[in-house]
């Protein structure tokens, strides 16, 4: 199962975030997300484990301190197609009722035009 882990702390390595949830059972892959123009942290990851392991995972992780933080851990959700080309991928956001082609149209008194 992919868990979504938010809410880490911005120094947090792919290495620290596994070492987290290796201590409560077997980590097949963990991946802390990373701005593409800064190359910095996102402030979220993903942990992918067996599913019993990230069932106790949630449980114990969620709503936990991490390194001065408070950990949101959930099982992850398959993004939406994305409208820009890019490949769907996981995310624990939702677009529902986001209308992003006549909200970008807007201008800055936030008229449509």
């Amino acid at each position: 199962m992919k868990l979504f882990v938010g809410n880490l702390p911005f120094r947090t390595t792919n290495a620290e975030l596994e070492a987290a949830f290796r201590a409560i059972g077997q980590v097949d892959s963990a991946k802390v997300m990373i701005d593409r123009e800064s190359q910095r942290s996102r402030g979220f990851g993903f942990v992918e484990m067996p599913d019993a392991d990230a069932r106790r995972a949630i449980k114990e992780m969620n709503d936990s301190a991490f390194e001065g933080r408070t950990l949101t851990v959930n099982e992850a959700r398959p993004m939406q197609g994305r409208s820009d080309g890019g490949s769907p991928g996981y995310s624990n956001r939702s677009n529902a009722g986001v209308d992003r082609e006549s909200s970008s149209r807007s201008n800055r008194n936030g008229e449509r035009g």
